[in-house]
């Protein structure tokens, strides 16, 4: 029987903070205690009053396999995931081919088997001619379907109304949706052409890909989800403006229940803002675009106040190299997982969000809202998805990244927490200097 007892932990779990022990056993999560007794042949490990959280669920990454892989892979991106605190991640279907049915749903967990170093999760992807393989799926196969209702590549981006209709009255998981209204963002893009010519850059791209396009957009689909009754979550939220759409208070209310319609934010969207495209240029676009700092603001009051659920990453990784082309050329997205948590970490210490809200936001909320069975809390009988976070500053340098891309928004800035040991199904896999032991995660299970 493998036995570890974490000790002198600071633990957060469900808007709580306790002093105590923390035993695993065969890969969960055994006792919570204080002064829990020390067992022949165990391993202990000293937290010294440092925090220990739930892992991470980040519910929105693209780890580009398969067919993209020269930009990151499961392996690669998973590593720099679980060395950022991110336990469990959720991968978007825009891949090549396109995750469109249950074979190709099916050949992304084969592929990730063994090698991702985090839990993983992949979502079914919709497009105006899969209808029949949505209404097929098995809900327990995938965490939700994923809508484009914006731009995207390949075939999937549902512009049809009677397809979209009937993807949010059939669907059987939870409908997520890129919203962003792509006529309106045509039209943005051949003005600004005209207007710019050579001199178009990474600052007009807020402009481009604008507020009224994502208000649009989320618009329809908050009133198709409001039609058919539909679990729908929106991601990536950037603008104040839709903020209105979303109901405020707790994802699961007082009498049991659970919103119907959710939000999420994403970490760049509140570290950054329209300001550090001067600085950053392409290596910040991302779609929907990085907008005001009124924006960044609106977006982390939001969270407190319960009307975004979800704090994730929409980690996009591109070759640096893809990043240096000009504005019109260079790809949307940006590496985010490895620093992810102690960007979110910042926001606690400059007071602007309590550390039990970003547990709440960064791993409760999300598998409270795809039904993740044994995950995301610090409970007796959970999987021991953990993370040790000490108050010692660090900056990020380029030889320190994971991803494959080998490059972050983030270098050069200086964080006040980094994390110090990562656990996932009960086996350490980063140690706060480098990866150790083998690829630990597993297939996401849900409870529906």
């Amino acid at each position: 029987m493998s036995s570890t007892l974490i000790t002198n932990a600071r633990m957060v779990n469900e808007g709580r903070t306790f002093d105590g022990d923390l035993r695993i056993e065969n890969g969960r999560i055994a006792q919570i205690g204080d002064g829990l007794a020390t067992r022949a042949g165990e391993e202990v490990v000293d937290a010294a009053g440092r925090w220990l959280l739930p892992g991470m669920i980040d519910d929105q990454v693209h780890f580009r396999e398969p067919g993209l892989t020269h930009k990151g892979d499961v392996a690669t991106e998973s590593a720099a995931a679980v060395a950022g605190g991110l336990t469990s991640f959720m991968d978007m279907p825009n891949t090549n081919p396109p995750t469109l049915n249950a074979q190709a749903l099916q050949a992304k967990y084969d592929a990730a088997a063994g090698r991702a170093w985090g839990n993983y999760g992949f979502y079914m992807g919709a497009s105006n001619d899969n209808l029949e393989h949505i209404q097929t799926l098995d809900p327990k196969t995938a965490p939700g379907i994923k809508v484009f209702m914006g731009a995207s590549t390949g075939n999937m981006l549902v512009d049809n109304p009677e397809t979209l209709d009937a993807i949010f009255r059939d669907a059987p998981t939870p409908i997520i949706t890129h919203c962003e209204d792509t006529p309106m963002i045509d039209a943005n893009a051949k003005a600004f052409a005209e207007k710019y010519g050579d001199a178009l850059g990474a600052e007009q791209h807020p402009d481009i890909r604008s507020r009224e396009a994502c208000l649009k957009s989320s618009l329809l689909a908050t009133s198709l989800a409001k039609k058919h009754g539909t679990r729908l979550h929106v991601l990536h939220i950037s603008t104040a403006d839709e903020l209105a759409l979303f109901e405020k208070g707790p994802l699961i209310r007082a009498d049991g229940s659970r919103k119907q319609i959710t939000a999420e934010t994403c970490i760049h969207f509140l570290r950054f803002d329209r300001g550090d495209y001067a600085r950053l240029g392409n290596l910040i676009k991302c779609n929907p675009a990085i907008k005001e700092a009124s924006d960044r603001q609106a977006l982390t009051a939001a969270l407190v106040e319960d009307v975004i659920d979800v704090l994730a990453t929409d980690h996009a990784p591109h070759t640096w190299e893809e990043k240096q082309k000009p504005y019109p050329q260079a790809p949307s997205g940006l590496p985010l997982v490895q620093y992810a948590l102690v960007a979110a970490l910042e926001l606690v210490h400059e007071g602007k969000l309590r550390i039990e809200q970003v547990v709440q936001k960064f791993a409760h909320a999300p598998a409270q809202l795809f039904d993740v069975e044994q995950r995301g809390f610090l409970r007796e009988g959970c999987f021991a998805d953990l993370v040790l976070v000490e108050d010692i500053p660090f900056t990020v340098k380029r030889e320190d990244i994971l991803s494959k891309c080998a490059w972050s928004p983030f270098e050069g800035m200086t964080f006040r927490s980094r994390i110090a040991s990562t656990w996932v199904n009960g086996q350490q896999v980063w140690n706060g200097r480098e990866l150790v032991g083998q690829p630990a995660g597993r297939r996401l299970t849900f409870d529906r």
